[in-house]
């Protein structure tokens, strides 16, 4: 091969390495609830149902906060718990390391919140067992106050365009 058809040969699967990079950075998840009156929202994507099916950015330093609302009950507040993917941690180092302030964590496939039992349950596959997470108060009030923030947002946007 000569050297300037190398280099392009190179550059171009550098660059496909950094794109299949940036594409592989979201996860699909499945978050439902045993109620089927309860509403599930999440931060950024407010869904307002029982059931969520999301794709969802990656993310290394962030967190997806959440609240469920069900019938005649105190509403549930915590962040969802996330899986370190040691996959992309590699890749990173190799192809592009600054890629690592963005993708090292990521949803789990399936969610499960129990507003009675005040607990999350996730795994990985589909018939897999589950494994329970407690939200923390600090978890609950971090989450409790984006969702009233977001509230107020949307409250003030709706007062000033009438």
């Amino acid at each position: 091969m000569s050297r300037p058809l190398a280099r392009k040969f190179r550059q171009a699967s550098g660059g496909l390495a950094i794109l299949a990079l940036l594409a592989g950075c979201s996860a699909h998840t499945t978050i439902s609830s045993p109620s089927e009156t309860a509403r599930i929202n999440l931060k950024d994507v407010s869904r307002d149902q029982s059931t969520v099916q999301e794709t969802l950015p990656t993310t290394s330093f962030g967190n997806y906060e959440f609240e469920v609302v069900d019938d005649n009950k105190m509403p549930m507040y915590g962040i969802l718990p996330l899986k370190f993917n040691g996959g992309y941690l590699a890749l990173d180092i190799l192809f592009f390391a600054p890629a690592a302030f963005f993708n090292l964590r990521e949803v789990h496939p399936y969610y499960e919140i129990d507003h009675d039992e005040g607990v999350v349950r996730y795994r990985d596959e589909k018939g897999g067992e589950w494994t329970t997470y407690t939200p923390t108060v600090e978890e609950a009030e971090r989450a409790s106050k984006y969702f009233a923030a977001h509230r107020d947002d949307v409250i003030s946007q709706s007062s000033t365009q009438q």
